[in-house]
């Protein structure tokens, strides 16, 4: 099958979650309510997160034989798009990436141990990310060195999303060379190790985390094909969530800007019936449609088990700049108040400048799309 010239399905069971998530989000996550989050320590609404919990969201693309819904990751991204619509602030993302590290990687006993309690509404995370800012997730600097009886890390990593809250981290490391995951609890991570590190999206909650020291089980070490099978799959995964909540930002966007624009009046006309501003609604729209077209089509692929990392390259890069100019443009049609921070176009330009830079920016898709695309052997 050509991956390029799949058709984008949306079967029923993704349009009435669509639906679902739609009206959940509309209600629960009001601009009102996020600004009020911004200051909660966990940044979140715990009884939002337990309702989640209760229609089997943190399990939607968990297998049964665990306790999950047994959809896909295309459901999930579906769950996504209105979060990301509503600014909606929960661990449902760094979940999801966790889930599937689990799935690709680690062994049967611990699938066993980790994903019923997930599907229960247990937070995971991943921590991946460190001081060098590089994207490429099997060349970590975070060492595990392997003794008698334990595993024995070294190292920091950063912009650990929800390290507060999870009771489960996957960890990348090196071990003797290759990359490998570690895979911890919460209790071996106290208070003194974790450091809240402040982010440009407000709404966010990350952290600093300190590995020197850490003794797990050998056994807690996910190594070989196994640990780049997992590591390939959070990849994924972030590309196609974080590009779900983008596209739900653009659109998000976009209706602070067109609510504006019909409200404020100048030279006796509203401003939006002025050709300029009309012209750049419409290119944030195209923008939102091209975003979308993008994320399905991965979506589709990734359901069917095919190759999809071209598509998920390609939805990242759109999604990413697409949400940062919606924001940008919110802030500056709402002249000298967009500068401001009660703005609420400015929760948007905030997210887009951190989704756009998650898991690699839009230059550097690009730039291995031409790899990709461009085949360089004659």
């Amino acid at each position: 099958m050509n991956a390029l010239s799949t058709a984008i399905t949306f079967g029923d069971e993704q349009a009435m979650l669509l639906d679902t998530a739609a009206g959940f989000c509309r209600e629960k996550s009001p601009l009102a309510a996020v600004r009020a989050l911004i200051d909660a320590e966990n940044g979140f609404d715990q009884g939002v997160w337990r309702e989640m919990i209760e229609l089997g969201w943190p399990g939607v693309a968990v297998p049964e034989r665990f306790g999950g819904v047994g959809l896909s990751l295309a459901e999930a991204a579906t769950i996504a798009e209105p979060m990301g619509r509503h600014l909606m602030a929960t661990p449902f993302a760094s979940t999801q990436l966790f889930v599937q590290g689990v799935l690709a990687g680690a062994s049967e006993a611990w699938q066993q141990r980790l994903l019923p309690a997930i599907c229960a509404g247990e937070v995971g995370t991943v921590a991946l990310s460190e001081d060098d800012g590089d994207w490429n997730l099997a060349a970590p600097d975070c060492t595990a060195t392997l003794g008698d009886t334990a595993a024995t890390l070294s190292g920091a990593k950063t912009l650990v999303c929800d390290a507060d809250v999870a009771r489960h981290f996957l960890v990348s490391v090196l071990l003797d060379g290759s990359p490998a995951l570690a895979v911890l609890d919460a209790s071996a991570l106290d208070a003194s190790r974790r450091r809240r590190e402040i982010v440009i999206d407000e709404t966010r909650r990350c952290f600093r985390i300190e590995l020197d020291g850490l003794e797990l089980a050998p056994d807690a070490l996910i190594r070989g094909d196994a640990a780049l099978n997992a590591l390939r799959a959070i990849r994924n995964a972030a590309l196609l969530l974080f590009s779900a909540e983008a596209a739900g930002g653009i659109a998000g966007a976009l209706d602070v800007i067109v609510d504006y624009l019909n409200l404020r009046t100048a030279f006796g006309r509203k401003i939006g019936s002025y050709q300029s501003l009309k012209h750049s609604c419409a290119e944030i729209l195209i923008a939102l449609e091209r975003t979308r077209s993008h994320l399905y089509h991965a979506a589709t692929l990734m359901a069917a088990g095919e190759n999809a990392e071209i598509a998920l390259r390609m939805a990242k890069a759109e999604a990413g700049d697409g949400l940062v100019n919606a924001g940008d443009r919110g802030v500056q049609f709402h002249g000298g108040f967009g500068f401001t921070y009660e703005c609420d176009a400015q929760l948007y330009l905030r997210r887009g400048l951190w989704l756009q830079h998650l898991y690699g920016d839009a230059a550097h898709h690009r730039r291995r799309l031409a790899e990709l695309l461009l085949d360089p052997q004659p």
